[in-house]
């Protein structure tokens, strides 16, 4: 048994979806940007204000890297974590990587207010949060094993759609 990881767009429904995930296969919920937060002892927000996206990065993998020594749990992934190559190599090598899919324009109506996500903060969101899906789309997709439309589904279908796809991967191993 391993982690179960859950990759995607800000918006997308990991750390909403991964609580009720770890709640449903009896496993502890792991929010990466929080041990990010807990490690750095300050906010997402803050490190990249103080000491920008870079050492955000480091530190988002130094968090990733911790789950090779804990039992398996159920992670939500940041929304940046693939941008890093050392990151896309170890994701699979953790676990089983769900991809959870959404366009930037759900994504956005889910956040609400961006002021608090450094990399949509300002007047430039809708267009910004385009770009940076596009950007990110195809190795979101190329890294998981299993991905999942969340376009108009609740966080109960998407936690049943992961559970099947699990049995489904336990099966082949």
């Amino acid at each position: 048994m391993s982690h179960v990881l859950l990759i995607g767009f800000m918006g997308c429904g990991k750390s909403t979806v991964g609580r009720l995930l770890a709640l449903r296969l009896g496993r502890t919920f792991v929010d990466l940007d929080d041990r990010v937060c807990a490690l750095a002892g300050t906010t997402v927000e803050r490190i990249f204000a103080e000491h920008g996206e870079a050492t955000f990065r480091r530190l988002e993998a130094n968090a990733l890297e911790s789950l090779l020594r804990e039992p398996p749990s159920v992670v939500a992934c940041g929304g940046g974590v693939v941008v890093s190559e050392g990151n896309r190599t170890l994701l699979p090598q953790l676990g089983t990587v769900f991809y959870l899919r959404v366009d930037a324009a759900e994504a956005l109506r889910r956040i609400g207010d961006t002021s608090s996500r450094p990399l949509l903060a300002g007047p430039g969101a809708a267009s910004a949060a385009r770009a940076l899906l596009a950007e990110r789309e195809s190795v979101y997709a190329a890294v998981a094993r299993v991905s999942i439309d969340t376009q108009g589904q609740s966080v109960q279908q998407v936690t049943e759609k992961i559970i099947t796809a699990l049995e489904k991967v336990d099966a082949e191993c």
